[in-house]
């Protein structure tokens, strides 16, 4: 039987985006299963607190796209089924202001926990199966916090449709 320590989890790093950070979770498997921890309120991962624990199931092929929030940050992780996530930084005073990026979370990829900072607009793609996605929210929900943007915005200029997937 495996014994679990409780120090706070190093695994962090920082993506392509300014403020976007993965963390990359620790699994603590035994006969019995496994454990695995995704956030803790020491940890400066996870900084910016607590407001909602919200689960979204998607259907394969699904995409929601894009939202973006005033002040929220959002902690994003897939334990069942595989999402392609796009960020896009529609903060001005960004160094990566404008940028997309692209990354996958899921079952098959390294199990990790996504930080998108306000400002970071975000969506998802559900791709081969159902997904369902855990996310934790800086704030409760609130119409006038979060913003939407069409999936086909030319701005952005991401193709949700095309582009292939990984198997």
């Amino acid at each position: 039987m495996s014994t679990y320590s409780h120090k706070v989890d190093t695994h962090t790093r920082t993506l392509e985006l300014e403020g976007v950070m993965l963390k990359e979770l620790t699994l603590h498997p035994d006969e019995r299963g496994f454990f695995m921890e995704l956030i803790r309120s020491n940890d400066a991962f996870f900084a910016e607190g607590f407001g909602q624990l919200s689960h979204s199931k998607m259907y394969p092929g699904v995409v929601k796209a894009w939202h973006v929030h005033k002040n929220q940050v959002d902690w994003w992780y897939v334990p069942i089924g595989r999402l392609r996530v796009a960020l896009y930084d529609t903060r001005p005073k960004s160094p990566t202001f404008k940028k997309t990026i692209q990354l996958y979370l899921g079952e098959g990829y390294t199990s990790s926990v996504l930080k998108i900072p306000a400002g970071v607009a975000h969506g998802c793609k559900a791709i081969g199966e159902t997904v369902h996605l855990f996310y934790v929210t800086s704030h409760i929900y609130d119409t006038a916090e979060e913003g939407r943007i069409s999936y086909q915005d030319q701005t952005i200029g991401y193709n949700w449709l095309d582009t292939p997937e990984i198997t």
